[in-house]
């Protein structure tokens, strides 16, 4: 996610933040830069002259270059006007008090909104919401049941009428039966088009007009770059939207549709789709993303993922054992599970401020964690509660059944010792977190 211009932006940043004394010229030459970088992200031209002005005009100030620290005041001004441009703060969906709320996605075929509509039930349902997803894309052959098998996977409802054509008719019957099933969430996945014609935008508005929406959600693909911005410009012209969701941005390198199209259209983005799978949704925060762009890690993120997997309980639960030297393989292995369930090690570790480039770009071998899990499976409960028992023999079982040579059982059982001392130190305060403290390897 905008790692092109994550990389060049964090150059240029490096740069100012030592400087002690920074001229008017010094000023411009950084600015170059970072305007070249925004232009090969593919930004709007319009997006970047208006942000580069804005930067230019402020760091001007007086208050900046006869500071200490005018290289890091110069920094926060872009990061500022980052997060500005991207939205400023978090923008919630619009819940009705009156259920149920009626979410309608629109967008041009193949943008991902019958995904999306599967990955915002999920996220609702989260929320403590009840979801129904309704399928009124009657063109595309398969939508029909592609939203079906999302619904089925998620085990949330999704209304459908396979022989009729009719979307307002649908859309209807579709809220009528939400309200006898007590579903206070209706999301609406439209038809889209190769592209934008007019049949498709007078479906739209009739629709628009029978279902009376609470929330007009336009999802575009990241990967069109600037033509993203000129889908989201037409919707919003012809249809009033309220809102945009972003598809597929972990695959966006360069991040010029998220940051042009707010400030082109006026409208928020409110949720970044990261990944292929169901749970891969995420509300998006300005602040967050522009921190991650420049390179100042998104902790937050960090931790609303490690809330979502710890409840509070096994947190305290963990804790405890880990004081007594308590923690188990067993232990060991739920931990591990969880940890998968934030995501990959190398998105995370991609969050963590202040990580080189060089760490950053380092392949991690996820099926390390396949290994362990094989390793521990393979062994016996009294083993995994007592590994002291581990002679020879016993490692050598485990070894041909885990597919692993004895070498390999040794050196993970040796790491797995290692860490229960150190975590025990951790949590008994007699230690802080060694820096290259790692997973134990093969």
């Amino acid at each position: 996610m905008f790692e092109s211009l994550s990389d060049k932006l964090q150059n240029v940043m490096k740069k100012l933040k030592g400087q002690t004394r920074i001229t008017e010229k010094d000023l411009k030459d950084m600015l170059r830069e970072v305007k070249l970088a925004l232009l090969e992200a593919d930004v709007n031209y319009k997006v970047v002259k208006e942000f580069i002005s804005i930067i230019e005009e402020k760091s001007l100030g007086e208050s900046v270059m006869k500071s200490l620290t005018p290289g890091q005041q110069v920094v926060k001004i872009v990061k500022d006007e980052l997060v500005e441009l991207l939205g400023s703060s978090e923008s919630k969906l619009n819940i009705s008090s009156n259920p149920p709320t009626v979410i309608m996605l629109v967008g041009l075929q193949g943008s991902g909104k019958t995904t999306l509509c599967g990955k915002l039930s999920n996220y609702l349902r989260k929320q403590g919401k009840k979801p129904m997803m309704v399928a009124c894309d009657v063109y595309r052959p398969a939508a029909i049941n592609q939203l079906q098998t999302l619904g089925k996977s998620l085990n949330i409802d999704v209304y459908a009428e396979p022989d009729n054509n009719d979307v307002i008719q649908i859309s209807n019957n579709a809220l009528k039966f939400a309200r006898s099933k007590l579903c206070d969430v209706v999301i609406i996945d439209t038809a889209g088009r190769l592209q934008i014609d007019e049949e498709l935008m007078n479906e739209l508005v009739e629709l628009k007009k029978s279902v009376r929406p609470h929330e007009i959600m336009l999802v575009v693909d990241s990967m069109t770059g600037q033509e993203a911005v000129n889908v989201a410009t037409v919707f919003n012209e012809k249809l009033g939207i309220d809102s945009i969701t972003m598809s597929k941005l972990d695959s966006d390198s360069r991040g010029g549709a998220a940051l042009s199209v707010k400030s082109i259209t006026k409208k928020p983005i409110k949720f970044a789709s990261v990944g292929e799978k169901l749970n891969d949704l995420e509300p998006f925060y300005p602040d967050r993303i522009a921190s991650r762009i420049l390179g100042m890690g998104d902790v937050l993120s960090i931790i609303d993922k490690a809330e979502e997997a710890f409840s509070e309980e096994q947190a305290i639960d963990l804790e405890k054992k880990m004081k007594k030297e308590g923690f188990s393989l067993d232990d060991y292995l739920d931990m591990m599970a969880k940890i998968r369930k934030m995501g990959s090690f190398k998105k995370i570790l991609g969050m963590l401020p202040g990580i080189p480039k060089e760490v950053r770009d380092v392949e991690i071998d996820e099926k390390q964690i396949d290994r362990i899990n094989a390793i521990i499976t393979s062994m016996t409960k009294e083993e995994r509660k007592n590994p002291k028992i581990l002679n020879a023999k016993r490692r050598i079982r485990i070894a041909n059944g885990s597919g692993n040579k004895v070498e390999d059982i040794n050196r993970f059982m040796n790491s797995f010792e290692q860490m229960q001392k150190t975590m025990k130190m951790m949590t008994n305060g007699k230690m802080k977190l060694p820096m290259g403290m790692k997973m134990p390897k093969f």
